[in-house]
């Protein structure tokens, strides 16, 4: 069997209940609701109950995947957990998720690259379900910022919110599945977007939580000139290596950072013909959580079809970029 003929057979998602407005945010970071919508588009975003954390939510988005996939967690052979707000150092939190959903076949890891992680993991997976033929991967992007939130940083607290998506990965029907995927790290940029503290450089402590080190820290304009400066030739440089026209594409799922941004993004990639798909008006930016999430919307709405080409992107801390090319269609 090729990898052509490895896809996605399933997906799934979940944003917690409590829904928060920029009304809310506005208040507590001192600006306008009218300055967070014209600066990123975002209109709400999902914050996680008090009793939930990362693995609740992929729990949740995990068992939407399998039950669409119409396999049970005793079928999954790799559970792969994307996330950099895990539920605690150790262990992984996909050992959480495991438990949760009782996929105690499966063989478990997280991986972390941020809003990267997701297509990272599928590519992970993709290369995992192609050496043992037959075999299911299940996939999650999980991500819980509000807890890691600086309220006194309005460029920051306005973007991000919590939520998971999955997507469940095996053997497709022949000439449909991934085509390929293409990804790229930039650690000399790695201070563009970080949380300083609570590592083995700079460990917990009293001064750490009181100086905010803990907090997650974004320079805005680096990351955008980073993005737009490298994603367009990234982009290209896949499709050429899978020969396909960036005219081709019939949809563009790709991270959900900030809507001018992405606005931006979709004219400079040369991806106008192709339809981009959004969540991030409802949700925010939900980290490694929102390409998974996006993409389960725009399947359970039925807006992909089979044959359809879907051009996947991930952009963010690390720095990082991750991109996948999918030939969309399930098993027979």
């Amino acid at each position: 069997m090729g990898e052509a003929d490895i896809g996605i057979l399933g997906t799934g998602s979940y944003l917690p209940a409590r829904e928060v407005t920029n009304a809310e945010v506005a208040a507590r970071t001192g600006t306008t609701e009218e300055w967070i919508e014209s600066r990123t588009q975002i209109l709400g975003r999902r914050y996680a109950a008090e009793d939930e954390a990362t693995s609740d939510l992929a729990v949740r988005a995990a068992a939407a995947a399998l039950e669409q996939a119409g396999l049970t967690p005793g079928q999954i052979d790799y559970l792969i957990v994307s996330t950099s707000t895990p539920d605690s150092p150790q262990p992984p939190t996909a050992y959480h998720v495991q438990r949760g959903l009782g996929a105690f076949g499966a063989a478990c890891l997280d991986v972390n690259v941020v809003c990267s992680g997701f297509v990272y993991a599928l590519s992970l997976a993709r290369a995992l379900v192609a050496q043992r033929p037959g075999s299911h991967a299940l996939v999650i992007g999980a991500d819980l910022y509000s807890r890691s939130l600086d309220f006194s940083d309005r460029r920051t607290a306005v973007l991000l919110g919590d939520g998971a998506g999955a997507a469940v990965v095996g053997e497709v029907r022949p000439g449909l599945g991934f085509l390929d995927f293409e990804l790229g790290s930039r650690g000399d940029a790695h201070h563009l977007i970080r949380v300083e503290a609570g590592g083995s450089r700079r460990p917990a402590s009293a001064a750490t939580v009181e100086e905010g080190a803990h907090f997650f820290r974004m320079e805005g304009r680096g990351v955008r000139d980073f993005v737009m400066a490298e994603l367009p030739a990234f982009l290209d440089k896949l499709c050429v290596r899978s020969g396909v026209a960036m005219a081709e594409i019939d949809h563009f799922v790709p991270h959900q950072p900030n809507g001018v941004m992405l606005s931006r993004l979709v004219e400079e990639c040369g991806l106008g013909r192709a339809r981009t798909h959004r969540t991030l008006e409802r949700y925010g930016n939900t980290g490694s959580a929102s390409v998974a999430v996006t993409l389960d919307a725009a399947h359970r709405q039925g807006r992909i079809h089979d044959g359809d080409l879907v051009l996947l992107a991930g952009f963010g801390g690390g720095m990082s970029l991750g991109a996948g090319l999918i030939r969309w269609g399930a098993a027979a």
